[in-house]
C-alpha cells in the first residue's frame, strides 16, 4: 500500500478502484493525463472477493475483459467472483495503474477552484475528480429489522457467504432480485427455504446452454448497452421505470425455485412477536432471515451540491454541473449495463474524452516575468 504526504496535488483523482476505476484509469493513461486511483479496500478486487462464495458472472469470459487485456478463461466459460477479483488485480499490475489501496476518502469539497479530498492517509487537491463507484454502497434493511427475535439469525446479502452461516431450520430470503433468487436456491439444498417478494420478469433462456452462451447473452448485451440507453427514445422512456425496480432474473428462473421446493410468499411488511410478517398476514416461524433488499446511496462524504432530494447524483452521462466532477459506475448511468464490466467501458471513454476536452479549453498559466 502506498502512502501520501499530508497534501498532494494531482490533475485528476479517481475515487474507487474496482472495474470502473481501473477502466477509466486506463482511458486516462492513454490520454497522458496525470491521475491517481484511491481505493478503500486493502486489495484490488476485494469488493468481488467479499461477495457470497458461489457467485458467478452472468456474462461469459469473452465479455469480461477490460481494454487491453483479455479475461484469462475460455470464451464461453462462466467465471466465479474470485476469478474476477484476481483478473482486476492482474489488470492493474499489467497496465501499471497508480492505485493506492487502503485509502478511504472521508470528505470531498471544492475550494479555490480545486477539489479538496480528505482521506485516511492525507489530503489531495485536484482539478478533476471522477467518482468511480456504484450509487448503492450502504446495505438497506427495513426499519423493523432490529425487532426480529435475537435468536433469529439475520444477514444482509452483503454479509452472506454460504449456508454454513445459518442455523438449522426454515430460512426466509427477503427480496426476489437476482441476489435473492440465487441465494434462495442455494439455501434450499440444506434448509427449508421461503422467498418473499415478486420478480421483475426473467430472461427467457438458459445461460449455460448453447443458445445462451453464443446468442442469448449477445442479444441481452446489445439490448442493455445499445438499445436501452439515454440516447434512444426507448431507453429514455424505460430508464425512470427501471431505476425504481429490480433487474429481471437472469440465471435462476421462478420454475427453478419451485422445483427446489422454495416457497413463494408476499413481501415482508412487519415483525410480529419477533418474527417476520408478510402482506397476507402470516407470521413465519423461521430461524434465519437473509435480507436481499438492496442498498442505499453512500455518497454522504461528498459535500457538494450535486444530488437530488433522494441523495442520487444529478448528471448527464456522468458529467455534473460542477466543473471537473464526474460519476461513473452508476446503475443506468447511460445504459442499462453501465455499472457492469461490459457496460462501463463506453462510459469511461466518454468521461475521459470530456475531461480531456475540458483540460484543453482551460487557459494555460503564463510565467511571471
Amino acid at each position: 500500500m502506498e502512502h501520501t504526504s499530508p497534501t498532494e496535488r494531482i490533475d485528476t483523482l479517481v475515487i474507487g478502484g474496482g472495474q470502473t476505476g481501473l477502466t477509466v484509469g486506463y482511458e486516462l493513461s492513454t490520454r497522458g493525463i496525470d491521475f491517481v486511483i484511491l481505493d478503500a479496500s486493502e486489495h484490488i478486487g476485494d469488493a468481488w472477493r467479499k461477495r457470497w462464495d458461489s457467485l458467478m458472472l452472468f456474462t461469459p469470459a469473452r465479455m469480461n475483459g477490460l481494454p487491453g487485456l483479455a479475461f484469462p478463461a475460455q470464451g464461453t466459460e462462466y467465471v466465479s467472483k474470485d476469478a474476477v477479483a484476481d483478473y482486476l488485480e492482474e489488470y492493474a499490475a499489467t497496465m501499471d495503474l497508480p492505485v493506492r489501496s487502503g485509502v478511504r476518502v472521508t470528505r470531498l469539497t471544492r475550494e479555490d477552484g480545486e477539489y479538496l479530498a480528505e482521506t485516511s492517509t492525507g489530503t489531495y487537491r485536484a482539478a478533476n475528480v471522477i467518482v468511480a463507484m456504484a450509487d448503492y454502497q450502504v446495505p438497506f434493511v427495513p426499519d423493523f429489522a432490529p425487532d426480529l427475535d435475537p435468536n433469529v439469525v439475520q444477514l444482509h446479502s452483503s454479509k452472506y457467504q454460504n449456508p454454513g452461516q445459518l442455523r438449522p431450520g426454515p430460512t426466509l430470503v427477503v427480496g426476489l432480485g437476482n441476489s435473492g433468487a440465487d441465494i434462495a436456491l442455494e439455501v434450499s439444498a440444506s434448509h427449508q427455504a421461503l422467498v418473499a417478494g415478486t420478480e421483475s420478469g426473467h430472461v427467457p433462456f438458459r445461460l449455460e446452454r448453447r443458445f445462451g452462451r453464443w446468442i442469448g447473452v449477445r442479444l441481452v448485451r446489445f439490448t442493455a448497452v445499445k438499445v436501452l440507453n439515454t440516447a434512444t427514445p426507448i431507453g429514455r422512456k424505460a430508464r425512470p421505470k427501471m431505476l425504481e425496480k429490480a433487474a429481471p432474473l437472469v440465471r435462476v428462473k421462478p420454475k427453478d425455485l419451485a422445483a427446489a421446493g422454495v416457497e413463494r410468499v408476499p413481501r415482508v411488511t412487519a415483525v410480529t412477536n419477533g418474527l417476520p410478517e408478510t402482506a397476507d398476514g402470516r407470521v413465519h416461524d423461521v430461524t434465519n432471515v437473509i435480507w436481499c433488499t438492496g442498498f442505499k446511496p453512500g455518497f454522504s462524504w461528498i459535500d457538494l451540491p450535486v444530488f437530488d432530494d433522494r441523495g442520487k447524483p444529478v448528471h448527464e452521462r456522468g458529467v455534473t454541473d460542477q466543473p471537473g466532477l464526474y460519476f461513473l459506475g452508476l446503475y443506468f448511468l447511460h445504459a442499462l449495463w453501465s455499472e457492469t464490466i461490459t457496460g462501463v467501458q463506453a462510459d469511461a471513454r466518454y468521461v475521459a474524452d470530456h475531461l480531456t476536452q475540458r483540460r484543453a479549453q482551460q487557459p494555460v498559466a503564463t510565467p511571471a516575468v
